[in-house]
Order: C-alpha cells, then sequence, then structure tokens
C-alpha cells in the first residue's frame, strides 16, 4: 500500500513539473493604479491556489483545536468536592 502511495505522489510531481515546465510564460498582471507585475504562470496558480485554500483550512484547522479542546474537557474525571456534612450538635454546645 505504501508502495501505491509513493507512485501516486511520484506521478502527480511529474505531472505538476511537466505542467510547469510547458507553461513557462510571463502573465501581466494589472496590479492597482499603473503597477503591473509580469509572472511567471504556474506562479500564478501556485499564489490563487493558496489564497482560495488557506482560509477555509485555517478555519476547519480552528474547529478543530476548539472541538478536541471541547472534547478533553468533557472527558477529564469530574473531581468530587469534598463533602462537608454539617457538624452534629453535640449537646455541650447547646448548653
Amino acid at each position: 500500500m505504501n508502495f501505491l502511495r509513493t507512485l501516486f505522489w511520484v506521478v502527480l510531481a511529474v505531472s505538476l513539473a511537466i505542467f510547469a515546465n510547458r507553461n513557462w510564460n510571463d502573465v501581466t498582471v494589472t496590479l492597482w493604479g499603473n503597477i503591473q507585475a509580469d509572472v511567471k504562470l504556474p506562479f500564478l496558480l501556485l499564489i490563487t491556489f493558496l489564497v482560495g485554500f488557506l482560509p477555509p483550512y485555517l478555519i476547519m484547522r480552528g474547529r478543530v483545536w476548539n472541538l478536541r479542546r471541547k472534547l478533553a474537557v468533557a472527558e477529564r474525571p469530574a473531581v468530587a468536592a469534598p463533602s462537608t456534612a454539617p457538624a452534629e450538635e453535640s449537646d455541650e454546645a447547646l448548653a
């Protein structure tokens, strides 16, 4: 099974390398005002992927962290408070 997983990642990496090599073209991106930037297409695709991927990923990680914290609190054994029974009244205390 590890072989298939490794083979999958190798095929994916080689495919991405071939894609980046074949599309190594400059793309002019107009930022704000008259500022323009020439960016290679694979780099631009990586930036757009990260802009779309990171916010939901960070939200998901925050929710998982919060749920694990709540689960740890719920699984923690409840500490029983020492029972403080009212002291019995003795005859001497009444006199």
